[in-house]
């Protein structure tokens, strides 16, 4: 039974795996000798489990692969086969096991998110919900952070208060664990051109350009050899010239002894192109920056796309 199951199903992947893309119709006339409701069949579970994407290409429907460079057919069809529930699975081939003897580093999105909702369902093993979990946003794990529980458990019935809470909690104790480690980086850092100063608001306001869904306004205060002393946020919303007064960005510069600063805000859109609001600012405060004796180094605009400096743009 298993070894019919298994030459049908691969009578439908491989041939699917030789295109980037396809119609419903060319699927069902590569797949041949496949019955036509079997090829619609598997590409639905194929879409289901985020392997495959819907896609709309000169109004025509279409399916194409989300990550083909990671997508195995034969362990796929195995999966199908024998299921996903942890004891089927080779001890080899567990989250868990693979985590103690290579590192965590070689496992898969869908293997961390295993480990971390730990405990299946009813027909859907915590290794088939990472697996959904992990294939759904291979391409956007920026995402994951602001995605609730239901629209969680959405995608895997594995997905309750307990695993919800424990995706979550892995997420922000690793932002907690990169920010430690930049604060050590920090005090090795100086500000001395603008590729210096893109490249460290690129690491320290990271999660600005991730997961921000308003902009943000903050200051870096600098010291004599232009070392990061710390950061302060300024405000939140719209970046408005006649809102940025000087007196609030500088109180914590003068507070914190310092003597240079770098302007930095977040642009929720991806594309960090300056405003004209943003170079007004950049002006405003560059001139207050001069009669308190504090110079303004720059303004950097961290975004999904890229940081960019207003000083270079401009």
């Amino acid at each position: 039974m298993s070894t019919d199951r298994r030459k049908r199903l691969a009578q439908v992947i491989k041939p699917l795996t030789e295109l980037d893309e396809f119609s419903a119709e060319q699927a069902k006339s590569v797949c041949e000798p496949a019955k036509p409701g079997y090829v619609t069949t598997t590409i639905k579970t194929l879409v289901r489990e985020g392997i495959l994407q819907r896609v709309v290409v000169d109004d025509q429907h279409r399916f194409r692969w989300c990550e083909p460079e990671r997508f195995q057919p034969e362990k796929w069809i195995d999966q199908q086969i024998h299921g996903l529930q942890v004891r089927e699975t080779p001890e080899q081939e567990r989250p868990r096991e693979k985590l103690l003897r290579n590192g965590a580093a070689s496992l898969s999105n869908g293997d961390l998110l295993a480990i971390l909702i730990r405990v299946g369902v009813p027909k859907q093993s915590a290794i088939a919900g990472g697996n959904l979990l992990g294939n759904r946003f291979a391409m956007q794990l920026e995402k994951l952070p602001r995605t609730d529980r239901e629209e969680l458990r959405e995608i895997s019935p594995t997905i309750n208060r307990v695993s919800y809470a424990q995706i979550m909690a892995g997420i922000e104790l690793g932002r907690r664990v990169a920010a430690a480690q930049a604060s050590h980086r920090q005090d090795e850092t100086k500000i001395t051109s603008t590729e210096s100063a893109i490249q460290y608001c690129a690491n320290e306001f990271a999660r600005l350009a991730s997961d921000a869904v308003q902009e943000e306004f903050h200051i870096v205060t600098l010291d004599t050899k232009h070392k990061p002393i710390r950061t302060h946020q300024i405000t939140i919303g719209t970046l408005d010239a006649s809102l940025v007064h000087p007196r609030e960005v500088f109180r914590p510069a003068i507070r914190d002894a310092a003597s240079a600063i770098l302007l930095v805000h977040n642009h929720p859109s991806g594309d960090p192109t300056p405003s004209r609001e943003d170079i007004q600012v950049t002006g405003r405060l560059t001139d207050a920056g001069k009669l308190l004796g504090i110079i303004v180094l720059d303004h950097i605009i961290v975004a999904s796309q890229r940081c960019l400096s207003i000083r270079e743009e401009s």
